[in-house]
């Protein structure tokens, strides 16, 4: 068991310092020799976990579509508001997920690996098909399309945010969006119970983690 878990942390240092290359260098510009320099670990290491930077690259991406610290709400649309603003308060401190949307957004890595933005619009469209069944939302809206939707406005404003010189936090910009767009979504009832502050995210997390250990 002791071996496993060292594997499984070796497996992690190696795609968090991978991630943290793409970031800085872009994945055309990033190298094994970069990403074995910021891991402080061994080529043999890491070619028992992984055999090229193209593997690397899937690896990231494959941890872009999460929902730690979003927990089960009465309502659905508070889950989908709760995974957007959960993600939007954890990109920016973890490589990982601003690493997908570094990859997502080069064209060269989008031809080769795809993106996690199919992941993201699948959740999006549970969450809100539930939403809808329940009651939640207003006839005219179609989940799939909603959530399609909502995938691309949400990577536009982190990428926005992130290129002005004030540098908004991407917290308070989702949690505007979602002030923007939710009166044409849900019912007026639904709306008034919504928790839409930019600081839900970080009691959410901290929620997870207590209960996590």
């Amino acid at each position: 068991m002791a071996r496993q878990e060292r594997a499984v942390r070796t497996r992690r240092v190696f795609l968090e310092a991978a991630a943290e290359v793409f970031n800085e260098f872009g994945y055309g510009a990033a190298s094994i020799s970069m990403i074995l320099e910021r891991s402080q670990l061994t080529r043999g290491a890491l070619y028992f976990h992984f055999t090229s930077k193209e593997e690397l690259a899937r690896g990231v991406l494959a941890e872009a579509v999460t929902t730690d610290g979003v927990a089960p709400q009465a309502l659905k649309v508070q889950e989908w508001i709760d995974a957007a603003l959960v993600l939007a308060h954890r990109l920016p401190g973890e490589p990982l997920l601003s690493a997908s949307v570094r990859l997502s957004v080069d064209p060269r890595a989008r031809d080769l690996f795809g993106t996690p933005w199919p992941g993201w619009t699948e959740l999006g469209t549970r969450l809100l098909t539930e939403a809808k069944q329940r009651g939640e939302l207003q006839v005219h809206v179609e989940p799939r399309v909603t959530a399609r939707l909502f995938v691309g406005a949400w990577t536009g404003v982190q990428m926005v945010s992130e290129a002005l010189p004030e540098r908004p936090g991407l917290s308070a910009e989702i949690s505007e969006l979602f002030h923007l767009v939710l009166p044409n979504l849900v019912t007026p009832g639904v709306l008034a119970k919504l928790d839409l502050s930019p600081y839900r995210a970080e009691r959410l997390l901290a929620d997870f983690r207590a209960a996590d250990g």
